[in-house]
């Protein structure tokens, strides 16, 4: 692998930009861009869950993938989710993203044809990962949309025998105890980056240094303030601001979740990311105005 280095700090898992007709606004990303770079973010974790990479074509992933980096120039790390049902897709998006110098790959495990044991998993995946070999490589565990629950320390230390690059996972579930097994395995080999904005304080607890999540976006201060509260041991200020965390997260799953509930925040702080592609339907006039109240009520916005 070409100058890798471990991951530290917040990662935000970008919003995909479209127009009203859903068409994708490659137009947007460098005002995004901007602001992730004034945010002092790490990176961006392009085209995954919050990005609606499977309501995309494989031509717009990788019409978005050259915009963030080009956007990017340099200030902030490139993420590319390469995920796919299918493995060739994921190949061909590998091989892209290490064409065009991306800083590291993740994928999801398929979700409709699930692999049904951890070397179907790393059969799976091999090939994958070998066709950016040069790219450090995360597995992006996130089972309450894959439905795939197989043992990712397992998965971690078996396939490392096969795919050199596999460098850790994004681990976006509640099993802590999971992630603890992780992070501790062959003493800290692998990179566990925390996946779940809401109890970052629990990942940060037991050992991770990095955190890859939507609300990231538009909440960074937030979540640097309680990476640097549980670095200094201020564990009372880290779990107030943790508090601040969970009272948008509820507002946003009140309008749909991270993906519509956060790319209408998005909106509504002047970066324009339109609606989410069908099946999730856009926000009406009367949600936002909703939804603008609710966050002026927690101090969000300003009226």
């Amino acid at each position: 692998m070409k100058n890798y280095q471990r991951l530290k700090g917040l990662i935000a898992a970008s919003f995909t930009p479209m127009d009203a007709q859903g068409k994708i606004n490659l137009s947007a990303i460098n005002k995004y861009a901007d602001l992730m770079a004034k945010s002092d973010l790490t990176g961006v974790f392009v085209c995954g869950t919050t990005g609606e990479s499977q309501s995309l074509t494989t031509n717009e992933r990788k019409n978005i993938l050259e915009q963030w980096i080009k956007s990017s120039n340099g200030r902030f790390k490139v993420i590319a989710h390469i995920g796919s049902n299918s493995q060739v897709e994921a190949v061909e998006l590998a091989r892209h993203a290490a064409e065009i110098g991306a800083d590291a790959i993740a994928a999801m495990a398929p979700c409709f044809f699930k692999p049904e044991t951890v070397k179907d998993l790393i059969n799976f995946f091999t090939p994958i990962a070998n066709s950016a070999e040069e790219l450090p490589f995360y597995y992006y565990n996130m089972p309450s949309m894959t439905g795939v629950f197989l043992p990712v320390a397992t998965f971690l230390s078996e396939g490392k025998k096969v795919m050199p690059n596999l460098v850790g996972t994004k681990f976006t579930h509640n099993n802590l105890m999971e992630m603890g097994e992780c992070l501790a395995l062959n003493n800290g080999e692998f990179e566990v980056l925390h996946g779940y904005d809401e109890i970052l304080i629990s990942g940060l607890a037991f050992g991770a240094v990095a955190g890859v999540g939507s609300t990231y976006n538009y909440l960074p201060e937030v979540y640097h303030g309680i990476l640097k509260a549980v670095k200094e041991g201020d564990f009372e200020h880290a779990r107030k601001l943790q508090m601040k965390s969970i009272e948008i997260v509820k507002i946003i799953i009140k309008y749909g979740g991270g993906v519509r509930g956060g790319k209408a925040i998005m909106n509504l702080i002047g970066i324009d990311c339109g609606p989410c592609r069908l099946p999730i339907p856009a926000v009406s006039k009367e949600e936002y105005d909703m939804l603008k109240n609710d966050l002026l009520k927690i101090g969000f916005l300003s009226k």
